[in-house]
């Protein structure tokens, strides 16, 4: 920026002056502090949050077994496989009653071919909760992304 000065002091070089105000602030330090800024914080934030230390007392019993996950599949042709064994429809609930009485997880995952009648789907479910079984998970198939 130029200013034309009449006067001929120190400050001016061949009549036009020299080291006028800027008006305009410079991003790019701002910009440049806070990138610093954040990155430190992403470094730091982590460590911030620790766990609490505790030192667990040693046992000699046997660690707790994990129990099988129980499938129930149902097929086209209406055929029903407890844990890919096959299972008679009529003897469902009481096989399902005689496997869920002495389990802690009471979770039952169904998986039904999509073409089965609903009426067969959903007497096949009243069957599992008569049984005993607290929780009925549905299972399905992702769609692919096209």
């Amino acid at each position: 920026m130029a200013i034309k000065v009449d006067s001929a002091d120190s400050a001016t070089v061949s009549g036009y002056r020299i080291g006028g105000t800027l008006a305009e602030i410079n991003i790019i330090p701002l910009v440049d502090v806070t990138l610093v800024l954040l990155l430190i914080f992403m470094l730091t934030a982590p460590l911030m949050y620790r766990g609490i230390d505790v030192n667990l007392p040693k046992t000699s019993g046997k660690p707790t077994a994990v129990e099988e996950r129980m499938v129930l599949t149902l097929t086209k042709e209406q055929a029903v496989y407890l844990n890919d064994k096959v299972v008679p429809a009529a003897s469902l609930e009481q096989r399902l009653h005689d496997l869920f009485k002495n389990r802690q997880d009471k979770t039952l995952y169904l998986r039904a071919d999509q073409t089965l009648q609903y009426g067969f789907v959903v007497e096949t479910m009243d069957r599992v909760r008569r049984s005993g079984v607290e929780k009925l998970g549905m299972m399905t198939e992702p769609t692919r992304a096209r």
